[in-house]
């Protein structure tokens, strides 16, 4: 390359003198600079795309929440619970009261004195032991409750002189107690009552297919030997064979231990809830 060309000449052209130019470093050197002109261009482009986008998207989004109707809320109406009759509970018996001990007779101690006859008084006379009978000595002559002491229960303790009070007796009746002294028990508790109802409840078809759910009210009578008898339904009927389901698996209950009133074995009418619900 001569001098005139030199001053003609760029710097890649004097830096590609003598060299092979077709090899490709001397069009990408020629186009750098328009290449990184339009990288630049093209990033600049897309982050304006992005950004804008943003800037519209939010007016959109603010301009919606300004416009959007209220949200439809659903009314939710509450059926009425139906709460099943209640009987009105038998009272307990009323408390056994033992009348108090009837007063004893006794007769006046007399002191034996010698004296002549004509001066003793007839009430200072010792009384004959066939007089006396069943009577206690005491201070004065008193006439009691019982007939000379004969007729006294108390005088040894009871007839029989066994100083042993028998308890009252209870009471004798043909129908069922409502409540007791002691209330008849599921053998094994409540537990072992509820783990019996889970394992032997079988839900009705019909109750299922018609979402029929709720609590039923068995009533039944435990015997003096803990057996189930008289099994029936109380209250408001749920259908669905809710009930014909409870009765059945009241009547496969074991022998419960049975209720007890003034110490013995009584009849004990009971009532028993169960729940049938359906998961949600």
């Amino acid at each position: 390359m001569n001098a005139t060309n030199i001053i003609k000449s760029d710097f890649l052209d004097i830096l590609f003198d003598g060299r092979n130019k077709d090899y490709g470093a001397y069009d990408l050197r020629r186009s750098e600079d328009k290449r990184v002109r339009n990288a630049i261009i093209g990033t600049t482009s897309i982050a304006l795309v992005i950004i804008g986008g943003y800037v519209l998207s939010n007016k959109l989004m603010a301009a919606d929440m300004h416009t959007r109707k209220d949200v439809a809320v659903k009314e939710t109406i509450l059926k009425e619970l139906e709460i099943p009759e209640e009987k009105p509970l038998t009272p307990p018996p009323p408390p056994v009261t033992t009348p108090p001990p009837p007063a004893a007779s006794s007769i006046r101690l007399v002191p034996p004195v010698i004296t002549d006859d004509e001066l003793v008084r007839t009430e200072d006379e010792v009384p004959k032991i066939d007089s006396i009978g069943n009577k206690s000595i005491g201070v004065a002559n008193i006439q009691g409750d019982d007939v000379d002491g004969a007729d006294n229960p108390f005088e040894n303790g009871l007839k029989g002189g066994n100083n042993v009070i028998e308890p009252p007796k209870a009471e004798v009746r043909d129908e069922p107690f409502v409540t007791v002294e002691i209330m008849p028990s599921f053998p094994g508790g409540e537990d072992a009552l509820s783990r019996f109802l889970q394992r032997n409840i079988r839900y009705p078809h019909m109750a299922q297919e018609n979402g029929i759910e709720g609590r039923v009210f068995v009533q039944f009578i435990i015997d003096p030997e803990g057996k189930v008898s008289e099994v029936q339904t109380v209250g408001a009927h749920k259908g669905g064979g809710l009930e014909e389901e409870a009765i059945r698996v009241v009547k496969l209950m074991p022998n419960w231990k049975p209720g007890r009133q003034s110490g013995r074995n009584v009849s004990v009418r009971y009532n028993l809830p169960i729940g049938f619900f359906l998961a949600q």
